[in-house]
C-alpha cells in the first residue's frame, strides 16, 4: 500500500488510530538511534531513511536520480513493516538480529530479505529496532551497498 503522503506527519496523520501510535513510536526510537547523516524523506509511499546525495551523488543504482536508501518504515494491510537495507546486505547483522529477537521476543520472526513485519503492534520491540538502527552509519553503508548489492 503505497501513500501518496507528502511528509511522515502527513503519512502517519492518515493511518487508523491504532497504527498512529505504533508507527510514531517507530519513527521516533528510529530517528533518536540512527546514526548522523542519514536523512528522513517519503520514499516509495513510506517513511523513508536514505543517505543523501549530498553523501553519495551516485544514488540508487535502480534510480540514479534518487537517494540511496536504507530504511523505510510502513503500515501495509496486514501489518506494521520496517525495511532495513542492512540486514539484507550484512550477514553478521542479520545473524546479531535474529538473536537478539528470539531472545526478547515472544513471537516467532516474520521477516523477509530486508521486511520484517509485525502483524501485533503490542508485539514491536521498538529498543531492539532503534538497536538495529544504530548499527550503520551512513559511510559504512555506502561501502557495504557498493560491495554487495550495486551492479
Amino acid at each position: 500500500m503505497q501513500s501518496q503522503a507528502k511528509t511522515p506527519k502527513e503519512y502517519i496523520d492518515a493511518l487508523p488510530e491504532e497504527r498512529q501510535k505504533a508507527v510514531t513510536e517507530l519513527r521516533k526510537i528510529i530517528r533518536k538511534n540512527l546514526p548522523k547523516g542519514f536523512k528522513e524523506v517519503m520514499s516509495y509511499g513510506m517513511i523513508g531513511y536514505v543517505v543523501p546525495q549530498t553523501l553519495y551523488p551516485n544514488g540508487y543504482h535502480c534510480d540514479t536520480k534518487l537517494p540511496l536508501p536504507f530504511m523505510n518504515l510502513a503500515s501495509q494491510k496486514n501489518f506494521i513493516a520496517v525495511y532495513h537495507m542492512g540486514i539484507y546486505a550484512d550477514e553478521k547483522l542479520l545473524a546479531w538480529f535474529t538473536k537478539k529477537y528470539a531472545k526478547e521476543s515472544k513471537n516467532k520472526l516474520d521477516m523477509d530479505k530486508s521486511c520484517i513485519r509485525f502483524k501485533k503492534i503490542d508485539d514491536i520491540p521498538y529498543k531492539l529496532i532503534g538497536a538495529l538502527a544504530s548499527k550503520i552509519s551512513p559511510q559504512k553503508w555506502i561501502k557495504i551497498y557498493e560491495s554487495k548489492i550495486k551492479r
